[in-house]
């Protein structure tokens, strides 16, 4: 016989216990929710692009100008001489200055004299002595570039004397000293050549002008 009775106590447990689990189950989803919740609503960095802002706000900067060489100067020269030493003083203007005198073959210029000066720039010297005494005439010949042309007027004006007799100026300018080692130098200057004499037997201006105006007039 089956038992249909009713056991209050049992009735009012059950109800109370599931009441309990649905609670949990419901505060469980709930709290499941918001962990999903939690994960899914944070705003994410929004990625920037550094480089690109970087390029756009450099601003282009001006590269250097080059530099410039500065324009070297001309170096002071002289163009070599097509001319041979008879072909400035022959031995007749030498006789006609003076019988004695005649070439000198082992000529060799005087150390610091304008005649060694000469062959720094291509130059040409000639030497003539004495036959009596051995006393020697130095002759030199360059035809100087322009800057060269300039700097050994600038000294001659300075160490030396004008002398218009040697030829009119512009066109032939005319110097002479008579130098302390005891030798006089006539200095010529032509639009072409530098001209140089010096010799101990030149004490004025006149004594090498005869000599000068031979070689000028070879020179054309």
């Amino acid at each position: 016989m089956t038992d249909t009775r009713v056991y209050p106590s049992f009735a009012r447990t059950v109800p109370r216990f599931a009441r309990r689990r649905a609670g949990l189950v419901l505060a469980g989803g709930a709290l499941f929710a918001l962990v999903l919740s939690g994960c899914a609503s944070g705003d994410e960095p929004t990625p920037t692009n550094s480089a690109a802002t970087s390029t756009a706000s450099a601003e282009p900067t001006e590269s250097a100008a080059p530099s410039s060489s500065p324009t070297p100067t001309p170096e002071a020269t002289g163009s070599p001489i097509e001319r041979a030493c008879d072909e400035l003083l022959t031995l007749q203007d030498l006789y006609d200055f003076n019988p004695n005198y005649g070439t000198a073959p082992s000529f060799a210029p005087a150390a610091g004299g304008l005649a060694e000066s000469a062959l720094d720039y291509n130059g040409l010297a000639c030497g003539y002595s004495n036959q009596t005494s051995g006393e020697l005439i130095e002759l030199s010949l360059v035809a100087p570039n322009d800057v060269l042309m300039t700097t050994l007027k600038q000294q001659a004006d300075a160490d030396s004397q004008a002398v218009p007799t040697y030829g009119t100026p512009p066109t032939v300018d005319g110097f002479f000293e008579y130098a302390a080692a005891g030798s006089g130098q006539a200095q010529v200057f032509t639009g072409t050549y530098w001209v140089t004499l010096s010799s101990p037997a030149f004490i004025e201006p006149g004594d090498s002008e005869r000599l000068m105006s031979a070689v000028l007039g070879h020179l054309g």
